[in-house]
């Protein structure tokens, strides 16, 4: 009896002190993920879908383990909450053992820079997504018999956001979950995996000529800003160069490479550390920075603020703020070869006061770094998700629209020879300006509702006669608000036609929506644009009509034997390689619907 109450009275003890889940969700999460009006954050009947190792992984990892600052008992207290089951204790990553490993072949390795190939983000130095018939392989007549051949699933992973890029019939993608792979783009097999940072690789790779003893380099940049350089035949790194030291910063966009030089964009996650009213908001600054691309040696860095951040006003609860802050560059920067100068749009600014380039695309020269020209489309945009978030605390004073760029500008070159940069913005509004006049704006067309999710999101497609530009629209308590295409004539801005969004039919499946503010890809004939609703969908470039329709939103059977599914399509869009389309289902922030799959489709799946 006293032995049966002593182990009693224990548990009771045990129990007092274990940390209590729901209240350690309530106090350091709801904030963003259980609010109406912050979409960004994934809900946690969503959330729930995943293991708890994942959720664990992303607390002590990624970005919330700088927002949060709680401990391994709370973390592992707020994943079983979450999960609904019981959570083991957190163990560091260690190099992955992946499944579906690639037999061995005697084969030479193959060529990564001859062939069809979509490297980089935008296919291109233009940054077009404009993917042409020969290395397309795919016709418009053939898309209706377009059917799934493999799918992969990202182990452990809550998100699938890397845009595939595929070179010498290799595919290369990063992982929320940290790691880099390598697949064989016909069968899905694995080549092999880089354990890059437990933070996540977000940004497309780059692959280039060999350094180091290497044939071919692969070029990443991760969540804790980054560049790694790696052997792109064997997976092995030949070096690795930090860019910022910001707790924050990252590497959103790919890096472009051109001529020896690694141009790599510079944003950051602390605009949402700012529903922290506690934390000091905000002292990041969005920057470019060139490295040597065969030694990572940083040869000029050239910040979208010079004035360098200091403290400023304090904000209600007596926290020290700081600014001026923001101005990110989220995408991949546009080279203009002809004129050695590269083109990146920035992001609004975090916090007061407001200085230097945020909203604008800047003119950097290759070679400096010195700023040619910028133009401001947008003044007194000083935004942060406090704004949004239930306490408002770290809210700039007079907020703005949050009408930033997240998408790169495209330079095109017409028939006639005339060239024009498309800019666009989250307002709904594609700006068309003039790289021959110094930036000087042409005209500026409104496509379609703008917002803190809405307008323009991760970019349109452009060939050299039309742009195709897609629209978010995310309204949280209308799913089926925005979406819709629409092709616009790049040589006057004439709308050539509009396709809206098709009627939902995932509302019994929250959360649905018609957004599309994934980025759009074009190949002669037809265009290609992913929704919130899990859908992917091609359209006749002439006239918009609808060509085919893919639901990627269900559970998959892949390749590596991880448990997969997909959901939501949104930031990364189309590769298009050799007649074979790539798409990540699964982005499970702003408003998506989590998953963690990489899909790959050809002609009646063969």
């Amino acid at each position: 009896m006293r032995t049966t109450l002593i182990l009693i009275l224990f548990a009771a003890a045990s129990a007092a002190q274990s940390p209590d889940g729901s209240q350690l969700y309530a106090t350091h999460c709801a904030r963003c993920h259980e609010t109406d009006q912050t979409g960004w954050a994934a809900r946690r009947q969503i959330l729930a879908k995943f293991p708890p190792e994942a959720i664990q992984s992303q607390l002590h990892l990624g970005f919330m383990s700088f927002v949060a600052k709680l401990s391994a008992g709370e973390v592992r207290a707020i994943a079983t909450y979450i999960t609904g089951k019981p959570a083991p204790e957190f163990r560091m990553p260690v190099a992955p053992k992946p499944e579906g490993i690639c037999p061995a072949s005697s084969a030479p390795p193959p060529n990564l820079l001859s062939g069809p190939r979509w490297n980089g983000w935008g296919v291109d130095y233009d940054n077009s997504r404009f993917q042409p018939a020969g290395m397309a392989q795919l016709k418009p007549d053939d898309i209706s018999k377009l059917k799934l051949k493999w799918a992969f699933a990202f182990p452990l992973a809550m998100a699938a956001y890397s845009q595939p890029v595929v070179a010498g019939g290799r595919l290369f993608a990063g992982s929320i979950n940290g790691n880099i792979y390598s697949l064989d783009a016909n069968s899905g097999c694995t080549h092999w995996v880089y354990p890059a940072s437990p933070a996540g690789v977000r940004a497309a790779i780059s692959i280039g000529p060999g350094v180091s003893g290497a044939r071919f380099t692969a070029y990443a940049g991760d969540n804790t800003a980054v560049v790694h350089a790696l052997d792109a035949i064997q997976g092995t790194v030949l070096w690795k160069t930090k860019i910022d030291d910001h707790p924050l910063a990252r590497i959103t966009g790919s890096p472009q490479l051109f001529s020896g030089k690694l141009f790599v964009p510079l944003a950051s996650l602390e605009e949402a550390a700012a529903t922290n009213p506690k934390y000091e908001c905000c002292t990041f600054q969005g920057s470019v920075v060139a490295l040597d691309s065969a030694t990572g040696k940083q040869l000029w860095k050239t910040r979208m603020i010079a004035t360098p951040p200091h403290p400023t006003a304090k904000n209600p609860n007596g926290t020290q703020m700081h600014g001026p802050s923001g101005a990110a560059v989220w995408s991949a920067p546009t080279l203009d070869t002809k004129r050695g100068l590269l083109y990146v749009s920035t992001g609004d600014y975090y916090s007061d006061p407001e200085e230097g380039w945020g909203i604008s695309i800047v003119a950097l020269e290759m070679s400096t770094g010195k700023i040619v020209w910028a133009k401001k489309m947008l003044t007194g945009d000083r935004w942060n998700v406090a704004c949004m978030a239930s306490d408002k605390t770290n809210c700039p004073r007079k907020e703005g629209p949050d009408f930033d760029f997240g998408s790169s500008p495209v330079l095109r070159t017409m028939p006639n020879g005339t060239q024009v940069l498309l800019a666009g913005q989250k307002s709904g509004d594609l700006h068309f300006l003039d790289p021959d006049k110094n930036g000087d704006l042409i005209r500026t067309v409104h496509v379609g509702e703008g917002g803190l999710l809405g307008g323009i999101e991760w970019g349109p497609a452009a060939d050299t006669q039309r742009t195709y530009v897609s629209i978010s629209g995310v309204d949280f308590k209308k799913p089926e608000a925005g979406g819709g295409l629409t092709a616009l004539q790049i040589a006057t801005g004439e709308r050539l036609w509009h396709t809206p969004a098709p009627k939902l039919t995932c509302l019994d499946n929250p959360p649905c929506r018609a957004a599309q503010p994934a980025a759009v890809t074009t190949i002669p004939g037809a265009v290609f644009s992913g929704s919130l609703d899990g859908h992917l969908r091609a359209y006749g470039a002439n006239d918009g009509k609808l060509l085919w329709d893919y639901d990627t939103r269900k559970p998959y059977q892949t390749v590596n034997q991880v448990p997969g599914i997909g959901g939501s399509l949104n930031s990364a869009g189309v590769t298009i390689v050799n007649g074979t389309l790539f798409v990540n289902s699964g982005y499970g922030f702003l408003g998506g619907a989590a998953g963690n799959v990489l899909l790959a489709f050809t002609i009646d799946g063969k």
